[in-house]
């Protein structure tokens, strides 16, 4: 019996016979035009994939007839592996045309070709190239339901491993949605301020307020600026102010933009700790009384809080994460916190700064640069109004109260739950139980960093404790008075560790302790936010009383206010303000006098208490609504003829 060239598995070269002799010819020519004349030739139409949802690993796009013996042979002694030459490019089709009809639109077939499994009549090709492999013919259905395999212009189809029907669907893949916590966050903030803050202040501006809104102010005179104030919040009021002198308005515009900072600022860090970590960071600083009651007040410590967050998280995204736009961003957070506070930027750059110095260098030029654009304004303030930084830096310290080493602890201790200012500091604590989280927020930060240097991710984690700490020097140690909102920077830096060791709880019965507790503190500090509100809108509501008492009393612009309560009153009747004695000393006893001879001048005195020795002589007049305040009016100014 004899084998034939197929069961041996060695092809025999074809040999012209009788009339097939011009066939050999050109099979002679075509061996030496190689590759790229084969790739070229018309292709048949697609077929079906003989399995549906397996790919072709051997399907290769053939020639409608029979090939050459030279090219059959040629092919036969490919290996088996599939090349991954890349052909070269050929013109891209029209864009109606058919792929059936056009060349370059090649697809892979399921099946083998019949030039190279089947023998052809007349030819002495073999049956079955050696390495191919044969596919059974797929049955009709399947015929029919496999999809089509396209495989690149003018190149051989690579095999692809069998893909699930997930992947090879035309549906576009849905990503899971999640919950947005951190918007939801600055709005219940925002939500918080319109409802418990924003109607108990819209009467009037508190006595710093005055003094920053009325800088740019274009009804009003400015009020004396003392050494220690920035221009920031003054910067930040102007356009509202300008527009309209509405105190509501201010107060609106003033909580739609502390939400959408507290959102920005605390956004900075979602690459270096997590969404979740950012948001319970968020909502442990914004369920903190003084952080409500800020929102809408023109006051510069928290938007000094929201540029150290962000400047901190810029920092950490730049060593850590190496993003490239992240020192330019970090450059600009510090040079913002310095616009509304000065000094604070500078506590704030020097961790950073000490940071920088062993790990990120390149942050550098960045942190200073940002230093440097931020303190401009107020070095060149320095020079024009004090003559030089050291002389502003000396006025300052005086009107601090002569800084230096002071344990202020227990002044800071006491204000806790209100005043929001105590100076001079003789307030008691009202409600320690209120408190503890005070206590318990240095425990808690150093907990997180033990817990952060056995998991090794303590930079992190140290930098803003460290920030944090920077921040607070100047009020726990080196004045003698205190405000709640001093420490707010502070606040909100320890939020992130303390929400970082909250959100690596596992236990669910730890879940549910820390659940309460934290809800437990919400309570109490919506206690202290009511009654902290209520005080200091009464105070307000006498401000304005004075100021229509005033007005009643025939002050009109242009006209001056003195007395210890003076700034506030006079910024709402529309005069101006002068004190002799005090943090704000801006003018003279014969300042005044001469003042008090051309322009409507009145001395404000609390109750009980005498007028000052050049204004003895001058008429008072109680105002109604104020407990007690006197108007001291000077005499009338002669009118000329």
């Amino acid at each position: 019996m004899t084998t034939n060239d197929t069961q041996l598995g060695t092809p025999e070269p074809a040999r012209p016979q009788g009339p097939k002799a011009s066939g050999a010819k050109r099979d002679r020519a075509t061996e030496g035009r190689g590759r790229r004349a084969d790739q070229n030739r018309r292709r048949p139409a697609p077929r079906p994939d003989p399995q549906p949802g397996t790919a072709a690993t051997t399907a290769r796009p053939e020639a409608s007839r029979p090939e050459p013996g030279a090219t059959a042979r040629r092919r036969a002694e490919r290996p088996a592996t599939p090349s991954l030459t890349t052909p070269r490019p050929h013109p891209a089709p029209p864009p109606d045309t058919h792929p059936d009809t056009d060349p370059a639109a090649t697809t892979a077939q399921p099946e083998t070709d019949t030039a190279a499994t089947t023998a052809q009549p007349g030819s002495d090709t073999p049956a079955t190239a050696p390495g191919r492999h044969t596919e059974p013919s797929p049955g009709p259905r399947a015929a029919a339901a496999a999809p089509r395999a396209t495989a690149p212009t003018g190149a051989t189809a690579i095999a692809h491993p069998p893909s699930s029907p997930a992947t090879t669907s035309d549906a576009p893949e849905r990503r899971p949605r999640t919950t947005p916590w951190l918007a939801l966050v600055a709005l219940v903030y925002a939500l918080v301020q319109f409802v418990l803050v924003v109607p108990a202040f819209a009467h009037a501006l508190g006595w710093d307020e005055a003094v920053y809104v009325s800088q740019y102010d274009p009804r009003v005179p400015a009020a004396f600026f003392s050494a220690p104030r920035s221009r920031g919040i003054s910067f930040l009021t102007a356009p509202f102010i300008a527009v309209t002198p509405s105190v509501p308005v201010l107060r609106i515009a003033l909580t739609l933009l502390s939400s959408a900072a507290l959102y920005a600022a605390f956004r900075v860090w979602r690459p270096v700790v997590g969404a979740r970590t950012t948001a319970l960071a968020a909502l442990l600083f914004a369920g903190l009384w003084i952080t409500q009651i800020s929102g809408p007040q023109a006051m510069p410590n928290l938007w000094v809080a929201f540029g150290s967050v962000a400047a901190t998280g810029w920092f950490l995204r730049a060593v850590i994460r190496r993003e490239p736009h992240a020192n330019r961003w970090l450059a600009g957070c510090v040079a913002v916190t310095a616009l509304f506070r000065a000094p604070d930027a500078v506590w704030l750059a020097l961790p950073l700064i000490a940071t920088a110095l062993f790990r990120g260098r390149r942050t550098l030029p960045h942190l200073v640069g940002g230093l440097a654009i931020g303190l401009a304004q107020w070095v060149a303030e320095a020079y024009i109004r004090f003559g030089s930084v050291r002389e502003r830096l000396h006025v300052s310290s005086a009107t601090e109260g002569d800084m230096g080493l002071h344990l202020n602890f227990d002044n800071a201790w006491s204000s806790l739950n209100g005043p929001l200012l105590c100076r001079p500091c003789t307030a008691t604590l009202h409600s320690p139980g209120l408190t503890l989280w005070w206590l318990a927020l240095p425990v808690l930060a150093a907990a997180a960093l033990a817990y952060a240097v056995r998991e090794r991710r303590l930079l992190a984690t140290a930098l803003p404790v460290a920030v944090a700490a920077a921040l607070a020097v100047p009020y726990l140690l080196m004045i003698d008075y205190s405000a709640p909102r001093f420490l707010l920077p502070a606040y909100a830096l320890l939020a992130l560790p303390v929400a970082s060791l909250v959100t690596r709880l596992t236990s669910r019965r730890a879940l549910i302790l820390v659940g309460l507790i934290v809800a437990a503190q919400f309570v109490s500090q919506a206690t202290v936010l009511t009654g902290v509100t209520a005080a200091t809108a009464t105070t307000n509501q006498r401000y304005r009383a004075a100021a229509d008492g005033l007005r009643a009393l025939g002050l009109r612009p242009p006209c001056l206010v003195s007395g210890p309560r003076a700034l506030p009153i006079a910024y709402d009747a529309g005069c101006a303000s002068a004190q002799i004695h005090g943090n704000n000393v801006s003018t003279t006893v014969a300042g005044i006098l001469g003042r008090a001879a051309k322009v409507p001048t009145a001395v404000l005195t609390e109750k009980g208490q005498r007028p000052p020795h050049y204004a003895r002589d001058w008429t008072p007049y109680p105002l109604h609504h104020t407990r007690g305040w006197t108007a001291w009016l000077a005499p009338a100014v002669p009118q000329g003829p």
